[in-house]
């Protein structure tokens, strides 16, 4: 299979980001480097008009360095960009000249509305919003972009000089900062918001947030939640946690905050002016959660390049989360028949009790999500693949699932043979009380289901579930002989029984 290997660079306010990336000819690819460099670009701009010296020497010695990564991994296309701080610098294009001569390659300042159109691509190559009307924003180091969109399409764009550097220079002069100081800057975004929104408010339920401030958010929030996900992308972040984390930061001074978990020290003196704008968004528009995508301009960049190069599928834009897994799946080369029929005895299953036991719709999709992923840990050995299962499905890259919902179903997969959820395995542990009791009901459906196809030649179907008193009667119907078929669910019914607290009978 012919693979390319790709660069975006993203020239911000506050820092370079270059990531790499192998793409194959179906449109995936893979990451292979992800670089960054904090030159803040944007310090003291807003009083003196120019990059100083010092940001300039800064971004051209990383600069450098990123030349040196691309050419020794051999990087074929690269797309660059420039964005606030350069655009608004009086002496940006001299940088942006210098640099190109650094990189050997083209960088282009881009507009806001180029910005938002880029953070827009990425959003729709991550999330599968069909039908949905949202607002997508990212909070960078100069500008924040705004965008408010129903499913593919985005009905406007906005980008407006709210970046974390540049209102950081502009009203925090203190250290701690003062109430003061938060004020005016509170009062400045509304103002701002109310100049661009002059008709009447978009309110939505759904924001997706990208950019440095949301990133260090989320590590942020994971800390203060005792979680310990591969990823923040999809994370959800209520606003209620954005104001508790507001209270306890503003009262640190800067040393303090460069030690608070899960923030990046180098981002200690902006985050609470990124994060006060992102709290008067979320006011602004209503919203009471948002997500976080991690990827941003750099992805949108890349998406960009594959179209341009025609690498991605059209088909690829419009993924939903079961045309996802299926793709994971397949590239880890599953045992597609058996992990559609387990997956169709453990829907059925779980349709029988969905009331009784108040499962939710969304249950009945990681429920199947896993049962069609639960054997991709073969890929890598059948000795203890329910644990390669696991470990797979955790760093999966798979649209739709937040990191608690892939959590979630990484161990309802685990646990369709071997061992039952205990105390030792951290990851459980570390779930909500009641995300465990989901796991342990789902999980014994997948357990079951998977003992029902023993052989794997999908000869079983469920036709009828039971509850009388403390037993579950499951009545079966065979195409022929299915006897090992009884023998294989009753081995692999005891997850079930412990989490619906009663003995299953299977009938013929």
């Amino acid at each position: 299979m012919t693979k390319r290997r790709l660069a975006a660079i993203d020239i911000g306010t506050n820092s370079i980001r270059c990531i790499v990336v192998e793409v194959d000819n179906q449109g995936r690819y893979m990451v292979l480097d992800d670089e960054k460099a904090t030159v803040r670009l944007g310090e003291n701009l807003a009083v003196s008009g120019e990059i100083s010296p010092a940001a300039f020497a800064r971004a051209v010695d990383a600069m450098s360095r990123i030349r040196k990564l691309i050419d020794g991994l051999k990087v074929s296309d690269v797309e660059a960009v420039a964005t606030s701080a350069v655009r608004s610098a009086s002496n940006g294009e001299e940088l942006v000249g210098v640099l190109t001569r650094e990189l050997g390659r083209e960088i282009r300042i881009i507009s806001g509305d180029e910005e938002a159109e880029l953070v827009a691509l990425s959003v729709r190559h991550n999330f599968d919003m069909s039908g949905k009307r949202y607002m997508i924003i990212d909070i960078g180091g100069g500008s924040v972009e705004i965008m408010s969109a129903v499913g593919n399409h985005v009905e406007s764009c906005f980008s407006l000089e709210l970046g974390a550097v540049r209102m950081t220079d502009r009203f925090m002069a203190s250290d701690p900062v003062r109430e003061s100081e938060l004020a005016k800057l509170r009062r400045f975004v509304r103002t701002e918001l109310k100049a661009v929104f002059t008709e009447e408010r978009p309110t939505v339920q759904t924001v997706i947030c990208s950019g440095g401030t949301i990133t260090a958010l989320a590590s942020m929030v994971m800390s203060m939640r005792k979680q310990a996900y591969t990823t923040s992308h999809g994370f959800e972040v209520l606003r209620s946690e954005v104001v508790h984390l507001l209270a306890m930061l503003v009262r640190k001074d800067i040393k303090s905050l460069r030690s608070v978990p899960g923030l990046n020290p180098d981002r200690a003196d902006i985050i609470i002016a990124g994060l006060v704008v992102l709290d008067e968004l979320l006011k602004y528009f209503g919203a009471n959660m948002m997500l976080v995508n991690e990827r941003g301009i750099r992805e949108g960049l890349i998406i960009r390049c594959m179209k341009r190069l025609q690498l991605l599928p059209e088909s690829t834009a419009q993924r939903n989360w079961k045309e996802s897994v299926l793709e994971f799946a397949r590239s880890c080369h599953y045992d597609e028949p058996h992990s559609r029929h387990v997956a169709k005895v453990s829907l059925s299953i779980f349709d029988f009790l969905a009331k009784g036991f108040g499962l939710k719709k969304n249950d009945r999709r990681l429920l199947e999500a896993a049962a069609l992923l639960h054997d991709v840990g073969y890929f890598i050995s059948y000795n203890s693949h329910h644990k390669h299962s696991h470990h797979l499905i955790r760093h999966a890259e798979l649209l739709g699932f937040s990191p608690r919902e892939r959590e979630m179903m990484a161990l309802i997969a685990r646990y369709h043979r071997k061992s039952l959820p205990k105390k030792k395995h951290l990851e459980y542990e570390r779930l909500e009380p009641k995300d465990q009791e989901t796991v342990r009901r789902l999980g014994g459906i997948l357990r079951l289901s998977d003992g029902l196809d023993r052989r794997r030649s999908g000869l079983v179907e469920v036709v009828a579930l039971k509850q009388n008193g403390l037993s579950f009667l499951v009545k079966l119907l065979g195409t022929e002989d299915i006897s090992v078929e009884i023998f294989g669910g009753n081995a692999k019914k005891d997850l079930f029984e412990k989490a619906f607290g009663g003995e299953v009978v299977l009938e013929v």
